[in-house]
């Protein structure tokens, strides 16, 4: 079984793989940032939402334990709903082009979520209620399954020589600036409807502005061009085999294990702190709904600002340092990090969420470059999503229902520290058994 991917050049990116019309460059960029933004701003409306008022909505219950159970359930249905995606959207976008396959997964993410924000309550409609939320819920598992390798990839292989990591990190922005846009509509909404408001029927509102930012990503993503190594070798439907998934797990199978685990600690960290947290903080502990917002946001803010910092740095030292400087940094910083919910001090959560999120960085930044060159071309698109989504599903998809269980066991949110930083010391182990990609052939 082969595990190289091809024969290294002697620096890395001396072949122009991308096009020099910086234009081009910066408008695929800014495609690319724009529909991932789109697409998690949609998933955490849902997280955000799922933590405030769809557990009453949709799964009525004398407890507000299984409620809340029955809400992560749903939001981890379409974590399970992913890997369909990287079936298909891995298919079309390494046979039938990039481009091509994040237009159709951002269509069907926009028909899922407005989806959501008409549908009708238990109350209305019983048991149908919480079936059709479960069936959105599962297309948008499929939609986010093909758009995070289709945006890095179509950025990575337009950038321009040596700044491959960099260009690749900007749709990782995308993550950062969904939750920030999502809590910029919830709070507002919050405020004006009330907390009472808000559970009637306030909630739908941040669902079905999502047609507006749809409508948006799809035009620009319209006008973008073709990766240019897509372009090159992967127009024909032989240049990728017919099934690439079947071929990625019978001729990489090491690096996709290895992969998944690179990012299965990252995934912990941010979907525990900007999902799971604004659930647990008010429930649990008494901490203000906004004081928890606004710790995850102003953190998400941080986290977004080093993005591309630390991608630069990766194309410069290389892409396992840094991450592996993440790694390390998280395991350190967790249980300070969940710790700190147990002073209910609004200062002290935020620095500490700041702190642990921009560690985060390190490890997200630079992995939006590293997997998809742990794989050729012909299988890039479906190697790249296979791992990170499913990295994904596996780190933040469950992270809400087992930290429920586990603080239905424990009550402390060091049980969650504590998780997430064993999860982190996974990442940090596969990062050491993996290579350096920086100096690798990408075009092949």
């Amino acid at each position: 079984m082969s595990e190289a991917v091809s024969s290294p050049p002697t620096h890395p990116d001396t072949r122009t793989n991308g096009p020099s019309d910086t234009r081009t460059v910066s408008r695929v960029a800014v495609a690319s940032l724009i529909g991932t933004t789109v697409e998690y701003y949609d998933f955490a409306v849902y997280g955000t939402a799922a933590a405030l008022v769809l557990g009453p909505a949709f799964f009525p219950s004398g407890s507000a334990t299984v409620q809340t159970l029955a809400a992560f359930l749903t939001f981890a249905a379409a974590f399970l709903a992913r890997p369909v995606g990287v079936v298909l959207f891995g298919t079309i976008g390494d046979r039938l082009g990039r481009k091509r396959a994040l237009v159709v997964s951002l269509l069907l993410m926009g028909v899922a979520t407005v989806g959501v924000g008409l549908l009708p309550t238990y109350e209305t409609a019983g048991l149908l209620a919480p079936v059709l939320l479960v069936a959105l819920r599962l297309l948008q598992g499929v939609s986010m399954g093909g758009e995070w390798g289709g945006a890095v990839l179509l950025a990575a292989e337009h950038a321009p020589p040596g700044r491959r990591a960099m260009f690749a990190s900007i749709p990782q922005v995308g993550p950062l600036l969904g939750f920030l846009l999502s809590s910029a509509v919830i709070l507002p909404t919050l405020s004006i409807a009330g907390r009472d408001g808000f559970a009637a029927g306030a909630w739908r509102v941040p669902f079905l502005l999502s047609a507006l930012l749809i409508v948006i990503g799809l035009w620009v993503r319209t006008r973008v061009t073709e990766s240019p190594v897509f372009a090159e070798r992967g127009r024909t439907a032989g240049a990728a085999p017919r099934f690439p998934l079947g071929t990625l797990l019978k001729e990489h199978p090491r690096r996709l294990v290895l992969g998944i685990g690179a990012g299965i600690g990252g995934s912990s960290v941010y979907y525990l702190t900007v999902v799971y947290s604004l659930s647990y903080g008010p429930k649990a502990l008494g901490i203000p709904q906004s004081t928890m917002l606004t710790a995850a946001s102003v953190g998400a803010v941080a986290a977004a600002a080093t993005t591309v910092p630390a991608a630069r740095l990766a194309d410069r030292v290389g892409r396992r340092p840094v991450i592996l400087a993440g790694a390390i940094g998280c395991v350190l910083w967790a249980l300070p990090m969940f710790g700190s919910l147990n002073t209910r001090n609004g200062l002290v959560i935020t620095g500490a969420f700041t702190v642990g999120l921009t560690l985060f960085t390190l490890m997200f930044a630079p992995i939006a470059a590293f997997l998809p060159e742990l794989f050729p071309a012909r299988l890039r698109y479906t190697g790249a999503s296979a791992t990170f989504i499913l990295a994904n599903t596996l780190g933040g998809g469950f992270a809400p229902l087992v930290a429920t269980w586990l603080n239905s066991h424990w009550a402390s949110p060091l049980a969650l520290g504590a998780y997430a930083g064993g999860l982190c010391l996974v990442s940090l182990a596969c990062v050491l058994a993996l290579p350096e990609t920086r100096d690798g052939e990408f075009e092949l």
